[in-house]
């Protein structure tokens, strides 16, 4: 009798034309928690519809041709004028323009703002993670252009506007902007106050002339961007736009493009400045304190986007586990994989709800919503960014050999899942920044501590972290060697709290009994057997 050898059984179908939004729980319930009841209806439909469009097949493959078809580097034109320009696949531009049309960069000024553009980042980036990049750079160069109010007055409409553009011409006559940033130089990296730019003051008041390197410089393609160069009174920011007033261009010379780990899509570079006009953004010397406002929103960004890549793959691993059948049934239904499945919705759900607790802070601006962020903010970068990369391999495994294929578009996930623990300050600038808070900023450490306390007396497990949290916290003697411990346990009992004041009782309880309660293995599936584990993994499956 003749037999198949191409009849295909027992794959799962491609996990497409799904509303990623409605399908996650915790982000639907965090969005109806944080946003006033008068806008959950209206900031649903319009979160769902961007979900339907990141969960279609067509803006899946613009992520896949994106990253298949990385940036290229064009320094000349045809008759060797000097262009410095960056040329995209054009699925990377409709990425783009349908973020910003869906305001990914205008939180500052709408109610919620915050809330709903966090939302929509963790949702919109999950078919491609790239363009975040130019996303987060252009939303958070808000606040720090803040700092000169006739600036801000210029390029802030432009940077929240709804239309994308990307030919380089006269800021002022395009529809909208995008910004970059450039801070590190290749003697200091994060280490910015050792940058040697020097900028030389012009006649003009708040104009200047740099001269000098940026080793990464992020999103060169960029209309303007916010750089770091010493003055005479000392390290300053300073706005460089790509193109001046008169329709020339800027001397920005880009020397090349970075070959990364993963992020491909996305265009970081080495770029020169020899004579660069720039104008000065804020006080001379007090470039940190201004530039600063910046980096606090794209570090939240950092965790937002490591949140968005691990309800990708969790949402993968869950497909493939209810859609293929191993040793007699259904993966899903096994309770070894059950086990690891529960436990990966947990590191999902907790950063998802600790992500978007952080933008409701940005959103009510209050002075000790201010003070929660400060400390909050580096801790929960440190530690939801570092929980990525497991996150990721892990889901890879649960595919299999198919994960380790590209076409199932988890290599994809895996490579970009270390780059928010590196961008904005590694790990160890994280936990010192948490140690500078504490040791300087006691309404810090009294807006966590009041956060955290909400919570206290709803489960046990918590209630002993939180005390042998404040032992810790009362020796700060020699605390730099263990400031890593500290901040790890800082940020997993505020993301206990939170989901034991939120989160279903099953979600709560496994967590504290594993990240707080110390009944967890190294690895990810080794949960207590105890814990409702089937229904945290329903909780998290993608509905299709």
């Amino acid at each position: 009798m003749a037999t198949s050898t191409h009849t295909v059984t027992n794959q799962p179908p491609p996990l497409v034309g799904y509303d990623v939004f409605r399908s996650d729980r915790a982000l639907t319930e965090a969005v109806e928690r944080h946003v006033p009841a008068e806008l959950a209806e209206q900031a649903a439909t319009e979160l769902s519809a961007l979900g339907r469009a990141s969960g279609s097949a067509g803006v899946q493959e613009w992520g896949v041709r994106a990253n298949e078809h990385p940036p290229r580097l064009r320094t000349h034109d045809r008759y060797g004028h000097r262009i410095d320009e960056v040329e995209f696949h054009p699925d990377w531009h409709r990425l783009l323009s349908h973020a910003v049309g869906a305001g990914l960069t205008d939180a500052w000024n709408r109610p919620s703002g915050h809330v709903l553009r966090a939302a929509g980042f963790l949702v919109w980036t999950q078919a491609e993670a790239g363009h975040g990049c130019p996303l987060s750079m252009t939303h958070a160069a808000v606040p720090a252009l803040r700092a000169d109010p006739e600036l801000a007055a210029a390029w802030e409409p432009l940077l929240t506007s709804r239309v994308y553009e990307p030919e380089l011409t006269v800021p002022s006559a395009k529809p909208g902007l995008l910004f970059g940033m450039g801070m590190t130089e290749k003697q200091g990296g994060s280490d910015v106050r050792a940058n040697t730019t020097a900028a030389l003051p012009l006649a003009a008041a708040g104009e200047y002339l740099l001269t000098g390197h940026k080793w990464f410089c992020s999103a060169p393609m960029s209309d303007g961007f916010l750089v770091l160069a010493q003055a005479p009174g000392g390290l300053t920011c300073f706005l460089v736009p790509r193109v001046l007033p008169d329709g020339s261009r800027n001397a920005f010379a880009i020397q090349r493009l970075k070959d990364k780990l993963g992020n491909r899509s996305n265009a970081s570079a080495e770029v020169e400045f020899d004579g660069t006009w720039a104008r000065r953004v804020g006080e001379e010397g007090r470039g940190v304190r201004t530039i600063i406002g910046m980096v606090a929103a794209t570090r939240l960004d950092c965790v937002i986007g490591s949140a968005a890549l691990m309800r990708q793959a969790v949402a993968q691993a869950i497909h493939h586990s209810a859609h293929r059948s191993a040793f007699g049934g259904l993966l899903i239904d096994k309770p070894l994989m059950r086990n690891v499945l529960a436990d990966l919705a947990l590191e999902s759900e907790a950063a998802t709800v600790l992500g978007l607790r952080l933008a409701a802070a940005y959103d009510a601006d209050t002075e000790a919503e201010r003070a929660l962020l400060r400390i909050a903010v580096p801790a929960a970068k440190y530690w939801v960014t570092k929980r990525c990369v497991p996150v990721a391999g892990e889901a890879l495994e649960c595919l299999g050999g198919n994960g380790y294929v590209e076409e199932s578009g988890l290599p994809r996930l895996l490579r970009e899942s270390p780059l928010n623990s590196i961008w904005e300050g590694s790990g160890n600038v994280q936990a010192l920044d948490v140690l500078r808070a504490l040791q300087r900023e006691p309404a810090a450490l009294n807006a966590f501590l009041q956060e955290v306390g909400a919570a206290r007396g709803a489960d046990h497990r918590l209630d002993r972290a939180i005390k042998a949290l404040l032992t810790e916290l009362a020796d700060l003697d020699g605390i730099e060697a263990r400031a890593r411990r500290l901040v790890e346990r800082m940020a997993l009992v505020l993301q206990g709290s939170l989901l034991v004041r939120w989160a279903p009782p099953e979600v709560s309880d496994a967590f504290c009994a594993s990240r707080l309660g110390g009944d967890w293995g190294a690895a990810f599936g080794t949960l207590p057997h105890t814990q409702a584990l089937a229904a945290v993994v329903e909780r998290a499956r993608p509905v299709e």
